[in-house]
């Protein structure tokens, strides 16, 4: 009897033993994370990402969203330093106001990864984890030219134009990987922009509004299309896009008379993929956000440990001061004909969330 209380205490040391290695083992401290607003489903599928994958590295997550309102962006992030967080990431809202406050980081000694949108004019952002922007660009624009058959010959079309927030460094990405794909038919005549509204001053849609897309469609239409049809439209973002397709739709598009224009998308958010599904929009880039937070948490680990980090791009993202090593990953285009292997097959979405 004796031997087996013994036995009974020596397994029960044993398994405190375990699980005190374990909870050592998983609470390597926490890990700053700034997103920019959770009017975008691609936002919190970010957050919801950073967590997840943080926790399985051992990390603690200190999650925040600012609702697109940068002196809230700002004070959040002064908050994580103050609480001496291990690392910052950050989805900055907008990417020139967070310089003093990523100094005091650097004081501190605490990194800070910039997540999908590039921190400008500060030499204290340490690393970028993003998809490849121009590549996105390109895809859109790619989409426009294969669905009206340009290289085949066919035109020439009209075509209008918009940009993403002038504020996030991405937009221009965006745009121009676009525009290097549609200048050429731009300036063969193939492509025709009526309202002559070109580059990002005067296509940008501050904060990616779908609202302000909207309401900038339908001016286009009304000032240049009354008795001309619009045949593609270059929409950087599925937010924009469902803005743009409402404005369409209040004027007849999106009927066999009037079939809709071409418009192009990105972020494969549930409500633009049946749109996709239903003819109203051409295409979306998807973007798996659970790759880009697994890169970042593999950056984060590294770091900590005293590894260097994973590194594939070393050229391409000045921010004003400097080069900042990044990781890009590669986006994926979705329209009609793959977008269940793409989106149901990798897990990303359930089916019956699309239909």
């Amino acid at each position: 009897m004796q031997r087996k209380h013994f036995l009974r205490l020596g397994l029960a040391a044993a398994a405190a033993y375990a699980l005190a290695g374990t909870a050592m083992a998983q609470d390597k401290g926490t890990v700053g994370v700034a997103m920019p607003t959770k009017s975008s489903a691609r936002w919190i599928s970010d957050g919801d990402s950073m967590v997840r994958s943080l926790k399985e590295k051992g990390y603690k997550a200190d999650l925040q969203y600012a609702e697109d309102d940068i002196p809230n962006q700002l004070a959040q992030v002064e908050n994580m330093i103050t609480k001496k967080v291990k690392v910052l990431v950050i989805a900055a809202i907008d990417g020139t106001t967070l310089s003093d406050a990523l100094q005091k980081a650097a004081d501190q000694g605490i990194k800070v990864i910039a997540y999908d949108r590039l921190i400008r004019n500060s030499k204290n952002v340490d690393y970028y984890t993003t998809f490849d922007n121009f590549q996105v660009g390109v895809l859109q624009a790619t989409s426009i030219v294969d669905k009206l058959g340009l290289k085949q010959g066919k035109g020439p079309f009209n075509i209008e134009l918009f940009g993403g927030s002038p504020d996030d460094n991405n937009a221009f990405f965006f745009y121009d990987g676009a525009l290097s794909v549609l200048k050429p038919y731009i300036d063969s005549g193939k492509l025709v922009v009526r309202s002559k509204q070109m580059g990002m001053q005067k296509v940008g849609t501050l904060r990616w509004d779908g609202a302000v897309a909207q309401a900038r469609m339908d001016n286009l239409l009304s000032a240049y299309y009354g008795n001309a049809r619009v045949d593609a439209v270059l929409s950087p973002y599925d937010g924009l896009s469902i803005g743009i397709i409402s404005s369409l739709k209040g004027v007849g598009y999106g009927t066999p008379k009037q079939p809709m224009p071409i418009v192009t998308g990105q972020d494969a958010e549930v409500p633009s993929v049946k749109a996709i599904l239903r003819g109203d929009q051409a295409s979306t880039v998807f973007k798996d956000t659970r790759d880009l937070a697994k890169v970042t948490v593999d950056m984060i680990d590294a770091v900590l440990s005293g590894k260097p980090p994973q590194i594939n791009d070393t050229k391409t993202y000045n921010n004003g001061v400097k080069v900042v090593p990044s990781y890009l990953l590669k986006p994926v285009l979705v329209d009609a004909t793959n977008w269940k292997p793409v989106l149901v097959g990798s897990g990303y979405y359930r089916e019956s969330q699309i239909q």
